[in-house]
């Protein structure tokens, strides 16, 4: 039994080695490092593009991780492997990361590596996760057989060395004591530093984006400056609130800092504070949380630079944006990301939709376990709709009404847009299940979700 995947993404890599560990020969097409994507910077698999953060181990995040390790994801195991502390998420270091799982794909004796990239359209048993950077001939190719494709605009966050902020004027310290407090540096405003910082950030001169003229940007990674648009106090309640701090000081004692609950009232309690999450383990690489942008390189510098903390911040790499491109999933692929009326060619990663580095991972794993099991004869997976995977499956791949039903319950409209792990496209409990209080809820939508998939597996796999 042999099988083709195209791109060495997340998607990819999950795909090619669920079909090794089913026992099927993969031949794995990755273009880089011969052709980059605007947004790549290395010839390594699974590369992170944007953020080094899988997310929180908690809530639907967590819910899907657990799904993964079921399933037996590569990139749950490289993620555990290389983590670095980051309070209640789950980061890494993105270049361990990438390492990690090029060699675990280069070493699998069943998974052959071609450096080339595809742009003829496969005939069979393949899986297509070219993700959301697709070169330009492949995504011409597939906008012709397919009808057409999607996009939308997301961007990544600048990186700081840890060395070039000030800490006179910055503290550690995580949210709601969640981590060790070194895990985050935190850059402290005041309300008159806040509104300078804010005119200057919506003043400030953008990268031209020259691709279409309709800006569609995914919500999870909306850059700060158009975030910042929609109002004054926008990103006060989004990645500078002041919140979840108790009193905190400066590494030289010089300055005591207030930031946590409304009671509590203090001059010098900042009015928001910046984040700035580990890139690595050391912590000597700091990337600014929910700082995603679009500014131009010099703009970046000026504005940033505009922070208590930063103003002589060594930037090692700026943020960029860059275009998303996805197919029209619900009418082409079935609920396994199989290409309806194919001979085996699915379709995995950001490509189909979803949104999120774990999502990708996910989809590319059930791909992988859908086409091997066709290659022997078995039926597909059938993944219950009260987990994550078959919640996100559906929802990307068969449903309409999947769909309106999380338009309605988020005010968003029932058109296809890239969707990433929540609890919203879950059914609810039974009405018999008595349970308080939203964490709890959430608690038993997850337990019933991976009891049922743990069942579903036993019986299958």
């Amino acid at each position: 039994m042999t099988a083709t995947v195209i791109g060495a993404g997340l998607a990819g890599c999950e795909a090619a080695m669920a079909l090794a560990r089913a026992g099927v020969r993969v031949r794995l097409f990755e273009m880089k490092p011969l052709k980059m994507s605007p947004a790549h910077h290395s010839g390594g698999f699974a590369e992170l593009v944007c953020s080094n953060s899988l997310k929180s181990e908690h809530g639907a995040s967590g819910m899907l991780k657990e799904e993964m390790k079921l399933l037996g994801s590569i990139t749950l195991e490289a993620a555990y492997a290389t983590r670095v502390p980051a309070g209640g998420a789950l980061a890494v270091n993105r270049d361990l990361f990438s390492e990690y799982i090029t060699n675990a794909v280069r070493n699998q004796p069943l998974i052959e590596v071609a450096e080339s990239e595809v742009t003829e359209f496969p005939r069979e048993n393949t899986v297509i996760a070219t993700g959301p950077l697709t070169s330009e001939a492949f995504a011409a190719m597939l906008s012709e057989r397919l009808g057409g494709m999607l996009s939308f605009y997301d961007a990544s966050a600048p990186i700081v060395t840890a060395e070039s902020i000030d800490m006179t004027r910055a503290f550690y310290g995580c949210r709601y004591g969640k981590g060790d407090p070194r895990d985050y540096i935190n850059c402290p405003l005041s309300r008159d530093e806040y509104r300078d910082f804010y005119g200057a950030l919506v003043s400030a001169q953008t990268a031209p984006l020259h691709d279409f003229e309709n800006l569609t940007v995914f919500e999870g990674c909306m850059p700060v400056e158009i975030l910042a648009k929609r109002g004054e106090d926008s990103l006060r309640f989004g990645c500078m609130k002041p919140v979840g701090f108790g009193e905190v000081t400066s590494r030289d004692g010089s300055r005591a800092l207030w930031a946590c609950s409304r009671a509590r009232r203090s001059a010098t309690r900042p009015y928001a504070v910046v984040q700035l999450r580990m890139e690595d383990t050391a912590g000597t690489l700091r990337g600014l949380v929910g700082f995603q942008t679009n500014l131009t390189f010099g703009e970046q510098k000026r504005v940033f630079r505009m922070l208590p903390g930063l103003e002589n911040a060594e930037f090692v790499r700026y943020g960029v944006m860059h275009r998303n491109t996805f197919i029209n999933s619900p009418k082409l692929l079935d609920s396994h990301f199989k290409l309806r009326g194919s001979d085996g060619i699915y379709f995995g990663g950001q490509i189909t939709g979803v949104e999120g580095y774990m999502e990708s991972a996910a989809s590319g794993i059930i791909c992988g376990i859908s086409l091997a099991r066709q290659l022997r004869g078995l039926p597909p997976l059938e993944l219950p709709p009260t987990t994550i995977t078959g919640a996100l499956s559906n929802y990307i791949c068969g449903g309409t009404m999947a769909r309106t039903q999380v338009a309605q319950q988020q005010s968003m409209p029932a058109d296809f847009q890239p969707m990433n792990a929540n609890m919203g496209i879950l059914p609810p409990l039974d009405l018999q299940v008595q349970v308080k209080g939203k964490q709890e809820r959430h608690a038993a939508i997850a337990a019933r979700g991976v009891r049922d998939l743990e069942n579903v597996l036993e019986n299958v796999l």
